[in-house]
């Protein structure tokens, strides 16, 4: 008998090398990883042909271009329409090899700005999106009905996992697509290193935001892929506490060893207010995050120094 195959889009990027990582915990199965240069997932037919040539009886699908705020803000449209196109091509080349096992790891951001809290999978669409990264969330809204849509008209398993927001080894440290908590280190890093004595925090530090180590949520995915029949449709999983702003900034500082102040930039629009996700779902299927955010933090700045050390 064949080994049975799993085809991981966006390898190279922090979910895809986590979920490598650790792809023991998943024996048995063979694994596809084309990265970009390999295969463009903005070129319909050729993901087509790749999943009608390899046919994966597995796929998760990881690959999106993503960006912190900033990017964000400044370009709405082409993160709309790139990440609409990936995530159709993806699903449609799926379907059409007849896979029919697939994960599709979505984003929080696809819920409601300042909405009920904790966010719950029901309350997808119930209001207006948060305005600085709505395009984005519109594809990861567009990726996961697709995926909805194609498992109740051809019987396939196609789940859509929606983490918090994610954090750890391999993440963007560069200003213009850095999220929250890998700006945070940079910033702070430059900052010791330099001997400033005070750093800039971008809006006025009280949004909350919760954060998830990425090789927790890896091992739970790959824990999903054998029992996938077991999953809803959609499937929260967070780390099931928040901090603020200031908070990331004052752990990571702790962690870094750096012993300056903080000023805040309150003009500068600092994304949805709150945001924490309700997980009571997937605790049900096994999921409890492992580690907490000072070790997080620790273990993502020391591959921060690797990579530093790597592009001197």
């Amino acid at each position: 008998m064949p080994m049975p195959k799993i085809w991981l889009t966006g390898a190279n990027g922090m979910m895809g090398r986590a979920l490598l990582s650790q792809r023991h915990l998943l024996p048995g199965w063979e694994w596809l990883t084309p990265g970009s240069r390999e295969l463009d997932l903005r070129d319909r037919t050729a993901t087509c042909a790749y999943a009608a040539a390899q046919k994966p009886d597995a796929v998760i699908h990881a690959a999106a271009r993503v960006g912190g705020i900033r990017a964000n803000m400044a370009d709405q449209a082409g993160f709309l329409a790139e990440n609409l196109l990936i995530n159709t091509h993806v699903l449609e080349a799926a379907h059409a090899a007849g896979v029919d096992r697939l994960l599709f790891i979505s984003s929080s951001c696809v819920y409601p700005r300042d909405y009920l809290q904790p966010l719950k999978e029901e309350y997808l669409l119930a209001a207006p999106l948060e305005p600085t990264n709505e395009g984005y969330a519109i594809a990861k809204i567009a990726g996961g009905k697709l995926a909805e849509y194609l498992s109740r008209q051809h019987g396939h398993h196609y789940k859509t996992i929606i983490p918090s927001n994610l954090y750890g080894p391999f993440d963007h440290f560069d200003s213009e697509r850095s999220h929250l908590v890998p700006a945070v280190i940079a910033k702070l890093h430059r900052a010791k290193m330099t001997g400033a004595t005070d750093v800039e925090i971008l809006g006025d530090g009280t949004p909350r935001r919760e954060f998830l180590f990425i090789s927790d949520l890896a091992e739970f995915l790959l824990s999903l892929v054998e029992r996938i029949e077991a999953v809803p449709p959609r499937l929260n999983v967070g780390y099931g506490r928040d901090f603020t702003v200031t908070e990331y900034y004052e752990t990571a500082a702790r962690v870094l060893g750096y012993t300056g102040t903080f000023h805040y930039q309150p003009n500068v629009p600092g994304g949805m207010q709150h945001k924490l996700m309700d997980s009571s779902r997937a605790h049900t299927l096994g999921w409890q995050p492992r580690t907490d955010l000072a070790t997080g933090l620790a273990r993502t700045y020391e591959n921060y120094l690797a990579l530093q050390k790597d592009a001197a």
